[in-house]
């Protein structure tokens, strides 16, 4: 059967998924909603309001397949009515999706089944909190309940700034409503891993770990962003460690999730923080994702040896257990370009120009960009677009994708010059 594909979305992550099934022979025609500058390029945008016209768009185009990749979607139980029309979907429902919707369902889940992960209160009562927050020490990690686009978690430098960063959110000064329950956690030290189980509601498959870079500035320093960068495979997680996270997180949440009423089916993101215990390192959990995250998906698809459209049919049918999910040999390493007052403000559209860079070096993957008739490419603000480098090792992939960041520029663009540093820190 020829697919035809419909992605939601509009950001980097969905233009990967596009590149990778651009590829496949089998997909008839490839659309996104509403997608974004560069994804025309791949396919045909589509622009709707409320389910109904999405389904007209679907019956129009005889969709056959559509993945939701952000997840404010799946918040508003898109997957549900998609299934309830008989529309193959590749996405949690929404109350599978509470593992991401909210950070306090999400730590009370898996405090219950014993899934390791920093001791916490979440909670609505500022005096509670704040007796919670004494008997902590800084540094302190605040984070809103609900979703806030990848910025919804602070590291507070002392109590008394733990305290009145709870006071924002709570009052909803922060982030409004996503903010009117705060969750407080102990600060863990170490490194963190991103792991992604494709799962079936029954049984999964983990693909290599990555790490992402989170903080805006070289160096680890400034505010938290919806991710600076990523690589894949990372030395820094091996066949033992991967295994101990499949073992204490992935498989006790998914059994959990089923035995609920909750099967989960799709991507689950876990962020992991690996810290040294006893001469070895232990994983922990500090949130899960119900979707593919941004950046880790634009260096995952492009080592992807299976076909992307196999992983998702199996994922659907209950079968991910039958599939040999392989991946190509080598590194992948995205550097984010973005806009000069990112995370702070949005900023206004300027021109993009992409010089001439060499193929074999990866290629760009577009994320905050329009189209304009007579100006080309535009900078919307935010995340604008990653220059994904490819080669056999981290060093060579981290030049390929500076080398490509170099053939980029528009007004006011900023990047981090250290991306993979945690594994290339002599270089």
């Amino acid at each position: 059967m020829q697919e035809r594909i419909l992605i939601i979305g509009n950001g980097g992550r969905e233009y990967a998924m596009g590149l990778a099934l651009k590829q496949d022979s089998r997909i008839a025609a490839l659309y996104f909603a509403p997608g974004n500058g560069g994804t025309s390029q791949l396919g045909s945008n589509l622009s709707y309001k409320g389910f109904k016209e999405l389904l007209e768009l679907i019956t129009l185009h005889h969709i056959t397949l559509v993945i939701i990749g952000p997840e404010a979607p799946l918040g508003e139980g898109l997957s549900d009515e998609l299934r309830a029309h008989n529309i193959r979907t590749f996405a949690p429902s929404k109350k599978a999706a509470r593992l991401e919707l909210s950070k306090a369902y999400m730590k009370d889940f898996v405090s219950k089944i014993d899934v390791p992960t920093a001791r916490y209160m979440q909670s609505s009562d500022f005096m509670k909190l704040s007796a919670f927050i004494d008997t902590l020490s800084a540094p302190i990690v605040i984070k809103a309940d609900g979703l806030c686009a990848g910025k919804g978690v602070i590291i507070a430098k002392s109590q008394e700034e733990a305290k009145s960063l709870t006071q924002d959110m709570l009052s909803g000064k922060a982030f409004g409503e996503a903010g009117k329950c705060v969750v407080i956690e102990e600060f863990l030290e170490g490194y963190e891993l991103s792991v992604f189980a494709i799962c079936d509601g029954q049984d999964y498959i983990l693909l290599p770990a990555c790490q992402d870079h989170k903080r805006l500035l070289s160096g680890d320093k400034g505010p938290n962003t919806g991710g600076m960068g990523a690589y894949t495979p990372t030395p820094l997680c091996d066949e033992y460690l991967l295994e101990r996270i499949s073992h204490t997180i992935i498989s006790p949440t998914l059994k959990a999730m089923k035995e609920q009423g909750s099967p989960f089916q799709g991507v689950l993101f876990a962020g992991i923080m690996v810290v040294e215990k006893n001469g070895e390192p232990s994983p922990y959990l500090l949130e899960f994702n119900v979707r593919f995250g941004d950046p880790e998906c634009e260096v995952l698809m492009p080592l992807l040896q299976t076909p992307l459209l196999d992983v998702i049919t199996y994922s659907i049918e209950g079968r991910i257990k039958d599939l040999e999910c392989q991946f190509k040999e080598g590194f992948a390493v995205a550097v984010v370009a973005c806009s000069k007052d990112y995370p702070y403000a949005s900023s206004a559209s300027v021109p993009i120009t992409i010089g001439e860079f060499e193929a074999n070096l990866g290629h760009i993957v577009y994320a905050g960009v329009s189209y304009d008739e007579q100006k080309g490419l535009m900078a919307n603000g935010g995340r604008v677009l990653l220059a994904v480098g490819l080669a056999h090792s981290i060093k060579q992939a981290r030049d390929n994708a500076y080398k490509i960041l170099q053939s980029v520029s528009f007004e006011g663009m900023q990047f981090r010059d250290d991306i993979a540093h945690r594994v290339l820190h002599n270089d």
